[in-house]
């Protein structure tokens, strides 16, 4: 074999060599799948989270709202409960304006140091009031048993500082006569002022005192009266009077123990 045929062998089987490299790394290309695109998780019906929203909460009637489970005769028993089933009061307001103290129906025995040191009585009506005002009528009758002493008036008066105050104040108006044997009788109007202290409301116990002057005809009397009171039942009170009279010339007393009802 010449030179030239082995050189075209050499050529002719490296061109094949190439053929038979590419060929296969061609194929090799082809067969490589290209990398799956990532997809988005799914959750089925049986995953899925609880939801975060709580039940709405049905609200429960206040206990305030709620009948009072009382015994009817624990009611009837109670005019307090009564009251406070109908309509909660205004506590604040009762006790500002509620009286501290009630209309008093009085009956006593009187004694007349002046007046020989006579015996005798009195009756008297205390602040009855006019509506719910603080307007009140007072009036009373007083006489000694032999008939030569005696008093008697009626009077308005007009509480000037809220009822239910443990100290008040009120002007006297109205109308007073007074007639002491042969020492002098006048009538007119009587103008002044009283002074209340309770310090017990519902009249349980309180002092009063009143000072007057009657404008007569003639002369002028003044009037000056003391009354201690306390309560021994619910109704029932026990009092102590104490009472001058004078004019510009003469003078008499009066001391008095007294049963008032309260009304």
């Amino acid at each position: 074999m010449s030179m030239k045929d082995q050189t075209l062998g050499c050529a002719a089987g490296i061109v094949l060599g190439c053929g038979c490299f590419f060929g296969g790394a061609a194929q090799a290309q082809s067969t490589i799948e290209p990398p799956a695109e990532p997809t988005a998780p799914t959750t089925s019906p049986a995953t899925e989270l609880p939801s975060t929203e709580s039940p709405a909460v049905e609200s429960e009637p206040s206990s305030s709202d709620e009948p009072l489970n009382l015994a009817p005769e624990t009611v009837e028993q109670s005019p307090v409960l009564q009251r406070w089933l109908e309509e909660i009061p205004d506590v604040r307001s009762d006790i500002r304006n509620d009286p501290s103290f009630r209309t008093k129906l009085q009956v006593g025995y009187s004694f007349f140091p002046s007046s020989d040191s006579t015996s005798g009585f009195v009756v008297s009506v205390d602040d009855v009031f006019i509506g719910d005002t603080p307007l009140t009528v007072s009036a009373d009758y007083q006489q000694n048993f032999r008939g030569d002493r005696t008093a008697y008036g009626a009077d308005l008066h007009y509480y000037v500082l809220p009822l239910g105050s443990y100290v008040n104040l009120s002007p006297i108006v109205g109308y007073r006569h007074a007639d002491s044997a042969d020492d002098y009788s006048i009538d007119g109007a009587n103008l002044g002022v009283r002074f209340r202290f309770v310090p017990s409301r519902t009249s349980a116990a309180d002092v009063t005192v009143d000072q007057s002057w009657v404008v007569g005809d003639r002369e002028g009397l003044s009037v000056t009266h003391l009354n201690f009171g306390y309560a021994v039942t619910s109704n029932l009170r026990l009092s102590t009077d104490l009472e001058w009279q004078s004019t510009a010339d003469e003078g008499d007393s009066r001391v008095g123990v007294n049963l008032e009802w309260l009304l």
